[in-house]
Order: C-alpha cells, then structure tokens, then sequence
C-alpha cells in the first residue's frame, strides 16, 4: 500500500523514487515486521494469558516439558500479523507471487489455528483430527498447486531445476501440480515437527528465508539471474520483501520465544511458516536447495518417519529413544539450550552451503 502511495507520489516529489528500489523495500520490511513483535509482542502475550490459552504438554513427552504446561501459545498469529502487514505495506500488490505465498501462509495459519484452539478448549494435545488437518491441509496445498502452474507464463516456472548442474533441467509439466503440492506440505509439517523445544524451529525459519530471499532477488533480476546461471523468473524478486519480512516477524517472535519461552508459536505459526517456506521455493525454482537449507527439517521429520516404520515392523523396537528428533537428544541428557544452539548451527552451515549453489553451477 505505501509502495502504491510512493509510485504516485514520486511524480511530483523525486525523493520518493527511493522506495522503488526492491533493496529499499526489503529493509523497510524487516525493520516493519521487527518493529511489530516488538510494540505489539507484550500485549499479545498478556492476552493469551488473560485468555488462558495456555500449552498443552503431553504426558508421554519428556518429563521436564511438564513444566511448561501453561506458558502461553498460538504466538504465531503475532508473526503471521507482522509477515502480512509488512508485506502489504511494502510489496507491489500488483504482483501475482505475493498474492500465492501470502494465501499459503494466511490458510496453513487458518488450519493451526483451529489445531491450536481444540486442543486449548478440549484441553487435550490432540487438537483437530488428523484427517480433517490434512484434507485442509492438502485442500489449500492442492488449490495452490493448480494456481501456480495455470498462471505460469514461462516454461522456466514448470521446470525442475537442479543445483550445480545448469544444464540439466527436466519439464515437470502436469507433474509440477503434485510436486508442488508435496513441497509446500511437506515443508509445512517438516517445520511444524521442528517446533519442540524454545526457539528451536523459529531461527532456521529466519536462516532459511533470508536465503530465500537472496534467491528471489537474483532470480527476480534478468542480469544477477544471467551471471549466475539461474532461471529468471520476472516479477519473483517481490518475494524478497516476503522473505525479510519473515526474518524480521521471526526474530521478533524470538525477542520473546527464547529459551526460557515467554510464549510459544503453536501450530498457526508452525504449519504457516513452514508452508510459505515451501512456496516461496517453488516459486524461485528452488526445491531441492530448500531441502538442503532446511536440512534440520528433513532430519526431524525422516527421525518420525524411521522411528514409526521401525517399530512397525520390528516388534516394537525403536532407532532413536524418542521421535522427533530433537528428543531423542532430550532423553540422552543434552540440556535444552545445547540442543536449540547445536541445531541452529547446522541450519547456518547449511543455508551456506545452499547459498553457495548460486556460484558453483
């Protein structure tokens, strides 16, 4: 809206130019989305507490979660307050890519939201029902899918691209629908299964997006896209200020989310987040370097899915002593904070790694 304000001014005042510039707009969109936790932050958290929206710890987990029971949640509507309104104040409304990855996030927040709140009312950690979760889940993952590809206006947008290797490509076609779909789900849960222990998802949330949206800037740019041997996709660098505005929401959701946690993000931040993660990939073209980035992600929900299998099929037996995986180190007797740090650092190495791909190709 003041990126509109300051298109139509600059015809008759020239130092509003400045808010052209998609670097200009960027900053304004973290520093909006910060300044946001950071007004706004208390007085959400007193809310929740008013409201009695306290945690529901379950009784099966780690034993010093039970300590927990009661700190506020569903602080994630305090992110996806500060993503959108940043994003609205300072992205081109005009373009089509913020449009889907702000319908992402606003719908996967919807279905966390209605997790969040049964689990409070019923006062059970088992929140809304799995298959009525996933059916709203995969609804709006699906619709999303369908979006992207039948508003594509360049074979690029379709095609699968492979780090390091630029001349290898591969036209997903019909294909993209579900690989979308998949990518944009799975990121959500992947996320949202990080989301244990104070901290521990929110900051390679951040990592990951202010990686994202150095990719939405060179790929959105035809000459930084061209030296770098990425697709240019016109008009996907408005993703940038998407992505700084999630860096900024997130660390100042973590003003506030730090071990030991003021309130937690429930599932309307994790579902949310982890799906506008996923899109944003999607739209970028850049998939695979997403699950190098979120490594941490991958690690956490492939520990759930051993974890499951192994018991299945070996009568019983376990691979780690508690899944995810961040547990399984809980129960070894590594102390909370070590544990968030540790894995903040291997989200930093890899978002390194996945930043590297732009160069080495």
């Amino acid at each position: 809206m003041l990126y509109a304000l300051a298109e139509y001014l600059q015809h008759y005042v020239g130092g509003f130019r400045l808010f052209g510039y998609l670097s200009v707009r960027s900053i304004l969109g973290i520093l909006t989305a910060l300044l946001f936790c950071f007004i706004f932050g208390p007085g959400i958290i007193r809310r929740l507490q008013v409201l009695k929206f306290g945690q529901i710890i379950r009784r099966d987990g780690p034993q010093s979660h039970l300590a927990k029971t009661g700190t506020p949640t569903m602080g994630g509507a305090m992110i996806l307050g500060a993503i959108a309104i940043a994003t609205l104040l300072w992205g081109d409304l005009s373009n089509r890519f913020i449009w889907f990855a702000l319908f992402v996030t606003l719908s996967f927040g919807a279905v966390g939201f209605a997790d969040d709140w049964l689990k409070i009312r019923h006062k059970s950690p088992k929140g809304l029902v799995a298959k009525k979760k996933y059916f709203w889940l995969s609804l709006t993952g699906l619709a999303t899918s369908i979006g992207i590809y039948y508003t594509a206006k360049t074979p690029v947008e379709t095609t699968l691209i492979l780090p390091l290797v630029k001349e290898v490509t591969l036209q997903l076609g019909l294909w993209f629908i579900p690989w979308t779909y998949l990518v944009i789900v799975g990121s959500s849960n992947a996320v949202n299964l990080t989301d244990g222990l104070d901290g521990l998802a929110i900051m390679p949330t951040v990592l990951v997006a202010s990686a994202l949206a150095v990719f939405a800037y060179a790929t959105g740019n035809v000459k930084f896209a061209s030296y770098l041997g990425i697709p240019y996709v016109a008009g996907v660098g408005e993703l940038t200020i998407f992505c700084t505005a999630i860096a900024g929401a997130g660390l100042g959701f973590l003003w506030f989310n730090a071990y030991p946690a003021q309130v937690f993000m429930g599932d309307v931040g994790a579902l949310a987040l982890g799906a506008a993660l996923g899109v944003v990939a999607v739209l970028v073209r850049q998939e695979i370097v997403l699950a190098i980035m979120g490594g941490v992600f991958v690690a956490e929900t492939v520990s759930v899915a051993l974890q499951v299998l192994y018991f299945k099929y070996s009568g019983g037996k376990r691979i780690f002593r508690m899944a995810p995986l961040h547990h399984h180190y809980e129960l070894k007797g590594w102390p909370e904070p070590k544990i968030i740090v540790r894995f903040w650092i291997v989200t930093l190495i890899l978002v390194l790694v996945g930043l590297s791909t732009l160069k080495v190709r």
